[in-house]
Formats: structure tokens, sequence, C-alpha cells
């Protein structure tokens, strides 16, 4: 299908799509309410990590074209790169950090209206420090009857060494990838929680550095960069996705410590991001990408993740992530390395469909906006109301739904796979499986928000 896009004039294609359209209205009447698309011709973003699988897949397997759509895929430098490309409407849309559709809402950063229909997936993340702070953090681990660490690994065994290279006047060093990012959050929800600050952020004051009463120094690194920058001592560790951590352990420079799916079991970690003013003028162009990564994200888990091979072997492709296959296929085959040789099974590391992955929930928007006002990316207290808002203008299920119901009646995906949408009302059940075992709810974010000890809440201001 590659082949003849080029060998097909356009103006032929364009007649071969309506010719297509019109037997589909025939045998569909979904297709009637979506309509062809709008725009055929598509450029999506992505960053070298593996939980772009959705755009690969939707690509290689042919689901894009299926929909009419002939997409580019291209990989960005950085995360800002990205966003701003999707702004001034050179990407059509990208595989983004779950934040970053709300940062860019907010105005934290960047001022601009991103929506999203479709969320990525589950997981996906690590957190990995340094051969020498392993080495001062371990004698703090209890072990397991073969002298194996016991997991998941918090951050109060950390602490005594962060501590001490504070007492010695050395700032203690961690990379995340971007201010909006997941890993970003999730670094420093798993430093509070063992009593290490990882500091406040003032934009307020022009201060959008994140380390005010810091105790760890956070700091973005692009993530294919992280395990040199690590190599290099620049950083004592970071918080990355895949495969970044396993190259560490691969490469012997440094050690993985602990999973996001110990820190918060199920969470959600990217998005695919599109302008509001695209989606405006493409609706039916950006429900046929939706019906299509649907597809991938359901091949990417079918038969308990029987199709991970072949992913990682597309995956493993230069223009794609472009690591080694063994590094690739240590996390997304259901495994995960911590210190070199101590392989776990983590069946749930990846998860790109099961679990309603796919489906934007107001209620994870909405802890990513929690985490924004908790380390002061959000400058003032905001009503429970207002946080609602914003998710409802971002997070776009209404647009995932038409997708869906699309799919079912053509008899794609079952109905049972998807949510009952009858009764969805975008917010998952109150949610357990935290590091520190505090409950969230995201009907009740300032309620959320006082049960931490470290971070502001209710009037507090920088």
């Amino acid at each position: 299908m590659f082949q003849l896009k080029q060998l097909i004039p356009s103006t032929i294609r364009q007649h071969l799509v309506l010719a297509a359209s019109s037997l589909a209205l025939v045998f569909s009447p979904v297709h009637a309410e979506i309509g062809e698309a709008e725009k055929e011709e598509l450029k999506f973003g992505f960053i070298k990590l593996t939980d772009m699988a959705p755009l690969a897949i939707a690509a290689e397997k042919g689901f894009f074209e299926e929909e009419g759509l002939y997409v580019t895929l291209e990989a960005q430098a950085n995360w800002k790169v990205l966003l701003d490309r999707v702004i001034d409407g050179e990407l059509d849309g990208a595989h983004m950090l779950a934040g970053q559709p709300l940062g860019a809402t907010i105005g934290f950063g960047t001022k601009a209206d991103i929506i999203t229909a479709f969320s990525m997936d589950l997981n996906g993340n690590g957190i990995t420090v340094s051969n020498k702070v392993w080495a001062e953090m371990k004698p703090n681990i209890p072990k397991q009857k073969d002298g194996k660490p016991v997991h998941p690994i918090k951050a109060d065994y950390l602490k005594p060494v962060v501590e001490n290279y504070n007492k010695q006047g050395k700032p203690f060093k961690m990379g995340m990838v971007f201010p909006v990012s997941t890993h970003n959050y999730e670094l420093r929800y798993w430093l509070a929680a063992g009593g290490i600050h990882p500091g406040f952020y003032a934009p307020h004051k022009g201060d959008t550095s994140g380390q005010i009463n810091a105790d760890a120094l956070l700091s973005v690194t692009p993530p294919p960069q992280m395990p040199a920058t690590l190599e290099a001592g620049t950083i004592n560790g970071y918080c990355v996705g895949e495969p970044w951590n396993q190259q560490a352990v691969f490469k012997g420079i440094g050690v993985p410590v602990v999973t996001d799916y110990e820190i918060w079991k199920n969470n959600p970690e990217k998005v695919f991001g599109v302008s509001k003013t695209w989606a405006d003028k493409n609706p039916n162009t950006h429900l046929r990408v939706v019906k299509a990564l649907l597809r991938a994200a359901k091949w990417l888990d079918d038969n308990n993740n029987a199709n991970r091979p072949e992913a990682v072997k597309i995956l493993s492709k230069s223009y794609y992530v472009g690591a080694d296959y063994e590094v690739i296929a240590n996390s997304m085959t259901g495994t995960f390395e911590y210190e070199k040789g101590d392989k776990r099974e983590v069946p749930d590391f990846n998860v790109f469909f099961r679990y309603n992955a796919t489906y934007p929930y107001y209620s994870d928007a909405i802890w990513y906006l929690t985490q924004m006002r908790r380390w002061g990316q959000i400058s003032e207290y905001q009503p429970d109301s207002w946080y609602m808002e914003v998710a409802k203008k971002v997070y776009r299920p209404d647009i995932y739904r038409k997708a869906a119901q699309a799919l079912i009646a053509e008899g794609k995906i079952k109905a049972n796979e998807f949510p009952n949408f009858s009764k969805e009302d975008g917010f998952r059940a109150p949610q357990t499986h935290f590091i520190d075992n505090i409950v969230y709810d995201g009907k009740k974010p300032n309620d959320y928000l006082k049960k931490f000890s470290i971070g502001l809440k209710e009037k507090d201001l920088i």
C-alpha cells in the first residue's frame, strides 16, 4: 500500500477514495455519519519511545489507509518542538505527553487550545539511578529470601543518600523529560512519598525551574539522551519511558529501581493530541484517525500480547524507536529488568487497549491538573468546578464514542471491549493503587490535594 500511494496520482486516488466511501455508505449507516475525510494527506509527530506504537502499527498494518488516510510519521527532536509544530499546523497531530494539551490550554508555557480524544497507553515508565547511587541506597532496601530487593522500592531508601549529598554541599540531580510530563509528576510523586522534596514552580514570579525548596533538583533531558547524560555524571538518575531504562541496564551504567506501574497502577501515560482548530476543520478526518488508532491499540494487546514480538520488530526500525530488538523486547513483551539479571514478570508494563486504556477519562485529566497545582505550575487555588471545566475542554470522549461506535457497527471491535457508553460519566472509580496508599477521587480534586504532606493545597502560594 505504501508503494501504491506513490504510483497512483493524487486526483485518481481521490476518485478511488470517493468510490470506496460510496460503497461504505451502502453497507454501513455509520459511515454516513462520519463522512469522507476532509484531509487525506497527514503528517503526525512522535518521540522515539515504545509508547508511540499505536501510530506505527496503524501505519504498518494499513489501518490508516483503510480509513482513506495517507499518513507520514515523523520523529521530533523534543516535546517542545513537537507541541509547537502541532500548534503552528506543521503537524496534523502527535503522540503527546498527557499533560501537554492540559498545560497548553491553561497557559503553562505555550498557550494554545489542544484537545485529545484518544489515550495512547497505560504505564510504560521507570525511574533509574546511577550505579553509584544504587550502591549507596541498596543497603537501605529490605531483601527477599533469595537476596534480591523487595519491590516496590520506595524513595524512603533514597532519602539518606540525598541527605548525604546535601550535607556535602553537592546537588542531587535527576532528569525528567518535560515540565508537564507524566515523568515529572511520577518522579515528584515517588520522591515526595519518601520524604524528598522535589521543589516548587512559581510562574507568577517568573520562576519555571521547579527547584524552589528542593532536596533533589529535577531538570529536563530528552528521552534518548537520558542514558548518555547519566553515564556522563551530569545527573544521578532519571524518570523516562522505554526503552531508555532498559538501555541503562544493557549498557551497565544504571539500575531501574521502580516502574510507574508500582507508583500508580495502570496510570495514563501518552495521548494523541491535535489543535482544536484542526479538529474543528477536519472532524471526519479526526474520527477516522481515532478509528485507526483504536484498531492498532487492540492489535497490540490482542491474545494476551501475542503480537508484541512483531510490534517490537517494527519499533526497532531506525525511523521509529531505533533501539535494539532485545532492549525494546525487555519491557514490551511483559517483563522488566531491574538490576542486571533481576528480570521480573510485569505483564502490564505496557498496556495499549485493555482496561479501557484508550478512553480519555476526565478523571485522568484532573489528576494531571492536581499535580500541576501541587507543585505550583498552577499558582493559585482553583475550585473543583474549574478542574472539571478544563478537563471537559481538553479531553473529548464524545469524539472517541463516535469512532468506537463506527467500529462496532463495522464489526471490527466488539461493543463489550469498550466502556458502556450509556452509563459512562468520564470518571474512573476512586483509585487506590498508589505507592503511598493515598486514594484518588477525580470528583474531589481539592480534597485529594489536602492528603499530601508535601505540596501546595487550598490557598497556599509560593
